[in-house]
């Protein structure tokens, strides 16, 4: 994040900087465990440029586009490592303030089958705001408005139905759009995953029947189910004690979880039973990671380095063991 940002972010950098210490005191960094090996950073970023990754998604040669979260810009980190932007959004008007968080902010992005990409835009303005869409050689294009109140977060596309699912961090609520584009509806809204403080439902996923979110304030796993109907289901706690919880994927074709917990610089394999452990740390090159992805056995991790102010990379690691 830029070195002027005040207010509620600012009280963020030192509530998870504290919570990072306190994580440190309690023993050595370790390198990365079982199932995670042979790490590998593809590629340290600009901080001078604001190339502080929020958010990942894929590309079929292993390419990974990534949201800059406050330079407004979307990029393509290729696998040897060049950083090259796809995308540069329009600045909100002087005066403008994205809700707590201040500046305008880019959160998830995802992929569809043909290459198309969607992202989450906040600015605390009524005009941009919300889902953007940028199809290969095209210009950004905003495809669905969303409350300026709010912070759209975490975006997950479900590729049997064409919906686009938003976690909005603020509002504690799962917003649903058409990736045509046209008017969200509020799919849930639960206090499971209201903030508590500062931001609440963050990553998102979709798998299984289920829309899977976290909640950074309350370290928690959800599974939202949903029915035949399209209606959300019961929100269902499956993990909880993740504190400063970011991102989610799924490790394998069941219900196993790596999580990016941000002020820890570290990530955690979640099994099932919600029971979880750290599977890597500081040590394997973490940041204050943001966002991960899976393909196959590898796992791609972007760090936006927001507390050590330092390095913020994009790396991966083979996970054993995966089908």
């Amino acid at each position: 994040m830029p070195t002027s940002m005040t207010g509620a972010r600012t009280t963020l950098l030192a509530t998870a900087a504290a919570v990072a210490l306190a994580l440190s005191a309690q023993g050595p960094a370790t390198a990365a465990t079982a199932p995670l090996s042979d790490v590998r950073v593809v590629a340290h970023l600009n901080m001078a440029d604001g190339q502080r990754p929020e958010n990942i998604t894929l590309e079929p040669d292993g390419s990974a586009d990534v949201t800059f979260a406050f330079s407004r810009q979307v990029a393509r980190i290729t696998p040897d490592g060049r950083t090259h932007v796809l995308a540069t959004l329009p600045a909100p008007p002087a005066g403008s303030a994205t809700p707590v968080l201040t500046a305008p902010f880019l959160g998830g992005i995802v992929r569809a089958h043909d290459g198309t990409l969607y992202f989450l835009y906040a600015t605390g303005t009524t005009d941009l705001t919300g889902v953007w869409r940028l199809r290969s050689g095209g210009t950004p294009q905003r495809i669905a408005a969303l409350p300026a109140d709010g912070v759209p977060n975490g975006l997950a596309l479900d590729r049997h139905s064409g919906l686009l699912y938003i976690a909005d961090s603020l509002q504690g609520t799962v917003w649903r759009v058409p990736s045509t584009g046209g008017r969200p509806t509020a799919w849930a809204a639960a206090p499971e995953l209201a903030p508590a403080g500062f931001l609440g439902a963050n990553g998102i996923k979709i798998h299984d029947g289920a829309a899977w979110v976290s909640n950074l304030d309350q370290g928690t796993v959800l599974r939202i189910p949903i029915g035949r109907d399209g209606t959300a289901g019961r929100v269902e706690t499956r993990a909880t004690g993740l504190a400063g919880i970011d991102d989610i994927a799924f490790a394998d074709g069941g219900n196993t979880l790596l999580v990016a917990l941000n002020a820890a610089s570290e990530v955690a394999l979640v099994k099932p039973d919600g029971s979880h452990t750290t599977v890597l740390s500081a040590a394997d090159g973490l940041e204050n990671p943001t966002s991960l992805a899976v393909r196959g056995t590898t796992a791609y991790v972007a760090s936006g380095a927001y507390v050590t102010n330092d390095d913020p990379n994009l790396l991966t690691a083979r996970i054993e063991g995966s089908e």
